[in-house]
């Protein structure tokens, strides 16, 4: 079974559909099907039965989904080893990460990297914090860089993907300039009107669970949109207080658009992370990259009590 073949049988699998699996897989959608035949054929059984809802496994094809998944990783690390004996750190990469991470984090940073390491190729793919969930999970991406939930929540996955914290990015308080006095605790905080992404979103759950800590009911809100820019703008323009992660919104701050309001209660932070998959073998430019990221990606914070510089985030001992 070749790996091209499995790894087109696995996209036809996740998403149901010929014409999304060849999207996934950059091929013409008659070429999605020819190698499904051919898969099939090779094995003596269908994989896959057409329903009214889409495309489902047979249990031949359900047999076969975690065995392919095996074979992949397992050629991905034969791959892996062999340009590590061979002293090779090309490679192409591709790097998820939510569209705040992006623009304010990643695109000053990624420059400096390429500039360090011109036989990697890199490539982005923007998304909410579930897809890039998925697509490492689905070896789309080699990497996520988003934020994580504080509450411990673990999902069936974790035990296949390794994390490091790269930084606590403060959250701010934000309103339009000329907002008046905020109330000086979180109960009357919580009577006012707010701007914030959709239930589900990462976003969401930190504004949620900055009331829930202390025991308050999250305020009513003035708007739910579906992007930190958007929130930054109708805060500006009158319309709510905004709970932001701090790069997202610096920026606005230093124009004057938006001003930061004392936060009444502990301060709220977002970790920020980078997700891989973890293999025996990891790929050469992808070690590099971790690396990278590691020891640089991360911005100097300056200590009150010393005046030194500090990395804000806790180290793990092994980065693989």
């Amino acid at each position: 079974m070749h790996p091209r073949l499995l790894k087109t049988f696995l996209a036809v699998a996740r998403s149901r559909n010929i014409t999304r699996a060849a999207e996934a897989v950059h091929l013409v959608q008659s070429s999605v099907s020819d190698q499904i035949q051919s898969l099939e054929a090779e094995l003596g059984a269908a994989l896959f039965m057409r329903l009214r809802t889409g495309l489902e496994l047979t249990p031949a094809g359900m047999a076969l989904k975690p065995i392919a998944e095996e074979l992949l990783r397992l050629d991905g690390e034969a791959r892996a080893a062999v340009l590590l004996a061979a002293g090779q750190t090309s490679g192409t990469l591709t790097i998820g990460a939510l569209e705040t991470i992006a623009s304010a984090r990643l695109a000053p940073w990624l420059p400096g990297f390429q500039a360090g390491h011109p036989d990697i190729a890199v490539h982005m793919k923007v998304a909410d914090s579930g897809t890039l969930l998925r697509l490492l999970e689905d070896a789309d991406i080699d990497v996520a860089f988003c934020f994580e939930h504080r509450d411990g929540a673990k999902s069936a996955a974790d035990e296949r993907l390794a994390r490091r914290t790269i930084l606590d990015e403060p959250l701010l308080l934000v309103a339009a300039p000329g907002q008046g006095t905020v109330p000086c605790d979180l109960a009357a905080l919580a009577a006012l009107r707010f701007v914030a992404t959709e239930p589900g979103c990462i976003y969401r759950h930190m504004f949620d669970t900055a009331f829930a800590e202390a025991g308050i009911a999250a305020p009513r809100l003035a708007a739910e949109v579906g992007s930190i820019g958007t929130i930054a703008r109708l805060v500006a323009a009158g319309a709510g207080l905004g709970l932001v992660p701090r790069l997202a919104v610096s920026d606005a701050l230093e124009r004057g658009e938006l001003i930061e309001l004392p936060w009444p209660g502990r301060s709220q932070t977002a970790p920020l992370a980078m997700i891989w998959r973890r293999r025996r073998v990891q790929l050469p430019a992808l070690r590099q990259l971790l690396s990278a990221a590691r020891d640089t990606l991360a911005p100097a914070s300056r200590d009150p009590r010393t005046g030194s510089g500090f990395e804000p985030a806790t180290r793990s001992n092994a980065l693989f």
